[in-house]
């Protein structure tokens, strides 16, 4: 029997030729991370079990992205017990404030992860870096731990769905809406620790961008991982980036699925995840009259260069709604610094948004954008629990950029120009 791409990545770093589904591998690590909340767990498990060392200092990294600059004293404690495991260490991959951005924008950017890679992070959207036709997944802190100590995690070899993308996406659609498309038609547990393998012709008209978007949400229909192909898009991206060698991983043609769907990404419409799960999907001439109170667009989600471009767009010219609260989070200094030179920053501005300094704040409820009881927010972030961005009884809404803009300017869920 063949073997996926996952499959064929998670055998090569178990030093082994084949694997099957099921099966219980120890595979060699290429990067290891953690963040300022699921960091001092990690670390408080590495001291308990009296590990001495890490196993590569420059395969580990420590980001300071939910709650930094630090909203109050626990955090700030949280980020001094980073800082000083990462002094102690002499850890390479260590970014606080100022040269930090959001975990899963930032290594990507500065090439610390790459093609044919395994990466764990203890946070659940490490499966980002199957943009770039890695192996990544979230993991607890104690395995974190371990990781970082040993520079090896214990994996179970998962089945896999197969994504055939046809087409290209029309105008003010994006990955966004691809993905919320797929959640809303298998579910949030539609995947449950399988891989989410993308393939087909219509890969090569998404961006890097998109890419990176779908794979962060996996996890939001229960995925291990998502993986996309390495082609010229992925190849032109790591170009520049990724100063070491890396690994292109193809499924072979005989690769065992659970299931197999086809979508026309040409059919797709600008899509809207209404409360209180990711699954629960509307097109946008679904959506009704819903007034917003606050539209967030940033996190590792929808952050990235692109994200600010296509709300620049909308934004030019036009001011937000009196009851809107717009807050935009580039999602590291370098978009932040290529915002200011593209003039989107003033756009931003202009329109009576606020821009913030790179955080995952808002999008776990953590600072920089909490609802009150009543409210409801359209956002570009990864999940709509309830409670998530504040009040259990607020709401929040995930879209796409375009969607987000078009929506803050009238006051209530709204397409862009040519949706409703």
């Amino acid at each position: 029997m063949g073997m996926t791409m996952t499959q064929k990545i998670l055998a090569a770093h178990a030093g082994l030729d084949h694997v099957v589904p099921g099966q219980l591998i120890r595979a060699n690590l290429d990067m290891v991370l953690a963040n300022d909340i699921t960091g001092p767990v990690a670390i408080n498990e590495f001291e308990k079990a009296q590990f001495g060392e890490v196993f590569d200092k420059s395969k580990v990294s420590l980001i300071m992205d939910h709650f930094t600059p630090n909203k109050d004293i626990k955090s700030a404690e949280q980020c001094k017990q980073c800082r000083t495991f990462a002094k102690r260490f002499d850890i390479d991959h260590f970014y606080d404030v100022g040269n930090m951005g959001i975990e899963h924008a930032l290594l990507p950017e500065k090439g610390l992860v790459a093609a044919g890679d395994a990466i764990i992070g203890a946070d659940s959207h490490t499966c980002t870096y199957g943009a770039l036709g890695a192996f990544s997944t979230g993991v607890g802190s104690t395995d974190l731990a371990a990781g970082i100590a040993t520079g090896q995690a214990w994996f179970k070899i998962p089945t896999a769905l197969k994504f055939q993308l046809t087409g290209a996406l029309p105008e003010n659609v994006s990955g966004k809406d691809v993905i919320l498309h797929i959640i809303g038609m298998i579910g949030v547990d539609g995947a449950l620790y399988k891989s989410m393998e993308f393939t087909g012709e219509g890969v090569a008209s998404l961006s890097m961008d998109d890419r990176l978007c779908i794979a962060n949400m996996a996890i939001e229909a229960g995925a291990k991982n998502g993986i996309f192909p390495v082609d010229e898009v992925t190849e032109a991206y790591m170009d520049g980036r990724v100063n070491r060698e890396w690994t292109k991983y193809e499924a072979d043609a005989d690769a065992q699925y659970d299931e197999t769907y086809v979508i026309d990404l040409s059919s797709l419409k600008p899509t809207v995840s209404f409360p209180h799960l990711p699954e629960n999907t509307r097109t946008i001439d679904q959506v009704g009259d819903v007034p917003i109170q606050q539209v967030v667009i940033g996190s590792c989600t929808n952050g990235r260069l692109s994200d600010m471009r296509i709300a620049a767009e909308i934004l030019k010219g036009q001011h937000i709604h009196p009851d809107v609260r717009a807050i935009i989070i580039p999602a590291t200094q370098q978009i932040y610094k290529d915002c200011i030179k593209l003039g989107y920053l003033d756009i931003f501005i202009d329109a009576g948004c606020v821009v913030s300094t790179p955080t995952c704040g808002p999008c776990l409820g953590g600072h920089m954008g909490i609802l009150a009881a009543g409210e409801r927010c359209v956002a570009t972030t990864n999940r709509n629990f309830v409670g998530r961005m504040g009040h259990t009884e607020s709401e929040v809404y995930l879209a796409s950029p375009a969607v987000a803009a078009a929506s803050a300017i009238a006051g209530k869920i709204s397409g862009p120009k040519g949706g409703k």
